[in-house]
């Protein structure tokens, strides 16, 4: 027969069980945003001790998906989510997904360091992804044919890509896929004929080429600068998608410092682009 003490010690024990349990915060989704979301979590971890996070990428179709099966409570995302997307999960939480921007990325476009071509336009951008232009002599480069470098489809970096940049077109067949930014990197910094597209922050290995919105347009690099005014012209907002019942507690604070002058500095610290004030007021 338990006593007294004996209860109160296993409501004790069983107290501290399910406030370790609520405090765990589950995230997955986009690879471009893994990095930041680790840092996030490390940082965040770093000051509330009795909050766990567990991040893991896949893509951002990957997080949304999971997020929709009710497998995780923050799904990271490059890409707004889709309509389809909305409507699954109305059909797990009976409402609509709750939307935070959290940073702002310039999609840059890579080359090999070695690669004397130092911008392209939009449509010459169209036309080496989608395999109109073959080679680099065609755009002011070294006789050779070009060698694409792209992300797999459930990537949100792939889908802004071919939305905004090949307007819907299917990239060239003989696009090599990687599994991730980093991959892509590596890849091109060790082909001379490659060229890849992905994240700001993932700079370094190969070079971002300036791009031109037109043939008679100035070239543009992606900087803070560039970006967040909009005169950049492959820019983007990453995103984090949540249950909206599930927007209080230990979320709920993880959301507001992610987006506080705090997670703001660890945005910038990776190599993406803190909110705007404005649009942090706003949301």
């Amino acid at each position: 027969m338990k006593t007294l003490k004996h209860i109160a010690i296993l409501t004790a024990a069983l107290a501290v069980a399910t406030t370790a349990q609520a405090g765990t915060i589950t995230v997955k989704g986009s690879d471009t945003m893994v990095i930041l979301a680790q840092k996030w979590a490390e940082t965040y971890m770093g000051q509330s001790p009795n909050v766990k996070i567990q991040v893991t990428g896949g893509g951002s179709g990957v997080g949304l998906a999971a997020l929709q099966s009710g497998q995780i409570d923050i799904a990271d995302s490059s890409r707004p989510i889709k309509a389809t997307e909305v409507e699954n999960c109305v059909k797990t939480f009976g409402k609509r997904p709750r939307e935070y921007k959290v940073a702002v990325d310039g999609l840059s476009v890579y080359v090999n360091n070695n690669n004397p071509v130092k911008a392209l336009t939009m449509e010459q951008l169209n036309g080496i992804f989608t395999g109109k232009i073959k080679n680099w002599k065609e755009v002011g480069g070294n006789d050779m044919q070009i060698l694409v470098y792209s992300r797999e489809n459930s990537s949100g970096t792939y889908e802004f890509f071919k939305e905004h940049v090949l307007k819907g077109k299917d990239f060239v067949a003989s696009a090599q896929t990687m599994q991730g930014t980093a991959a892509l990197l590596q890849a091109v910094e060790k082909d001379k004929s490659g060229i890849g597209y992905g994240g700001a922050a993932y700079g370094g290995g190969a070079r971002a080429v300036g791009v031109k919105k037109d043939a008679a347009s100035p070239a543009i690099e992606p900087s803070e600068a560039t970006v967040v005014g909009a005169t950049y012209p492959i820019w983007r907002y990453l995103y984090i998608y949540l249950n909206p019942d599930s927007d209080k507690g230990d979320i709920a604070a993880y959301i507001n410092w992610i987006r506080s002058d705090a997670g703001q500095k660890v945005v910038k610290e990776i190599g993406y682009y803190p909110l705007p004030d404005k649009l942090r007021e706003k949301q």
